[in-house]
Order: C-alpha cells, then structure tokens, then sequence
C-alpha cells in the first residue's frame, strides 16, 4: 500500500452509516511543549486520532493563530528544525497506530535539501527522508496549486500525497480542480482567517462541507479551524468525513494535561 492510500483508508467514512464517529486529525506542533517529550506526545496522540499532523515550526506561519504561532517559536527556541523532525523520527522503535503528515510553509521544504533548478534535487531529497521516516504525507499551506508540480513530482516516487487545502471564498471551478488534485484526503477549512479563534461554525458550514464533498468524489473530506468541543465534531459529521483538532489541542499539551483523553472526549 502507498503511504498517501494509508491515509485515505484511515479517514474513510460512510456518511449514510448510523452512528459511525468522525474521523479525527489531530495537529500538534514538534517539540512542543517540550522537545524531548515529542515521541511520547506523537505517540500518544497516535493512539486515539485516526491521523497526525505534525507542524514544523516557522519564524512566519501567515496561516495560524497565536496558539500555534507562539508554539512555533518556543520550538525554534529550542532547536526543532524539520531536520530535528526527521531524526526523531527516525529514532522511533515502534510502529504508530495513525499515518503521520507534515504540515510545513514551503520554506523549511526548500531549505531541506538547498536549493537548485526547479528545487528537484531538493524536494526529491525531501521526499525519500520522509519515507523512510514514516511520513505519509504533506500539507503546505503557502504552496499554490500552479506552483506545487515539482514538490508533486518528487511525492509521487515516494507514494507520498500531497493534501490541497479549500476555503469557504474558493470559487466553484477552482474547488473541483483542488479536490480533484487533492490525495489522501481534501483539507476544508472552515472559516476564511486564521487558526484557533471563535469556537462557533460560521453560518452556510454545512452547504459549503456539501459542496467540498460533492467536489471530492469519494476522497475523505476532513474540516477543521476553531474545532474545540465535542458538538463541533457532531455537527461536522453530519457533513464531512473527519474533524482537524490544532489550536485547542496544542493548548492542551500546553497546559500538561493528557492529549489522549482531550481527544477522546471529542467524541460521542
């Protein structure tokens, strides 16, 4: 199997089916809130989410809140690089019970593996060290589809996939185009801003998830920003395959409280 099938496989779902639970992606932020604890957290959290990302830390994350950006830089503090990543990962003696993505801006990828024409040589490095670490996959949040061929040139020799993100303000054209690029599962974002923030759906959540869905054609959809409670994710069942967890979990860890037992209390 592929690594970007595993991922596809563990967030399946079938709506129609009676009381089935919501996938749930959990993201937490390496080496945070304690460097050395990072495989016991990612372990932990494994354990409960049906998948992982795992955010590389950037001195610039447009995209996030304050909860992940202040997590962000207490790990750059403290030496976490996407190097780091890879070498804690590689220390791992044990198999992990969900597929693990990066989630990463495209600098820390370019700065993996220097760069050169068309940053092949790169991103080709990039992809075999993230195979061979058990990554699945890669969420790139900066990277537009019209940019992304040779990052997905280099993936696709690893099986790896490379998740499209989608948005409330994403025309109807581009969303299909998006989705039907998208592997492993479609990222829809829930609101247009940033991470974290108001923990309430906006209005029209669920003709837009309908829509992400029908784009989609069978590929798990998952749904995420401002997920914190647990009648979040049954309202976000009701139209999407699976839930993203980020700010409220990394808040979580930062309070030293048992990630796995958060994450299970999300759930009916």
């Amino acid at each position: 199997m592929q690594p970007r099938d595993h991922i596809r496989n563990a967030l399946a779902r079938n709506l129609s089916a009676a009381g089935e639970p919501a996938k749930l992606v959990a993201f937490v932020t390496a080496g945070y809130p304690e460097a050395p604890e990072f495989l016991n957290v990612l372990r932990a959290v494994a354990s409960v989410a049906d998948a992982v990302e795992i955010g590389v830390p950037f001195s610039d994350p447009m995209a996030d809140g304050v909860t992940i950006q202040r997590s962000s830089q207490h790990a750059i503090e403290h030496g976490v690089s996407l190097r780091w990543i890879f070498d804690e990962l590689a220390r791992r003696d044990y198999e992990l019970e969900a597929p693990v993505l990066l989630m990463s801006y495209l600098n820390p990828l370019l700065a993996f593996g220097g760069s050169s024409n068309e940053h092949a040589f790169g991103y080709g490095k990039l992809a075999a060290r993230a195979a061979e670490v058990g990554v699945s996959g890669f969420i790139v949040p900066d990277l537009p589809y019209e940019e992304s061929a040779p990052l997905r040139a280099a993936l696709d020799q690893q099986g790896l996939a490379l998740v499209q993100l989608v948005t409330p303000a994403t025309p109807p054209e581009r969303l299909k185009m998006l989705c039907a690029a998208s592997q492993g599962f479609v990222y829809a974002v829930t609101r247009t801003g940033i991470t974290g923030g108001e923990a309430t759906l906006p209005p029209g959540t669920a003709k837009y998830l309908a829509m992400v869905k029908a784009a989609a054609s069978g590929l798990p959809v998952c749904a995420g920003f401002g997920v914190r409670r647990a009648e979040q994710v049954a309202t976000i069942a009701q139209h999407a395959d699976g839930v993203i967890v980020g700010s409220a979990l990394v808040e979580v860890l930062e309070r030293h409280e048992d990630p796995a037992k958060f994450l299970r209390s999300l759930r009916p």
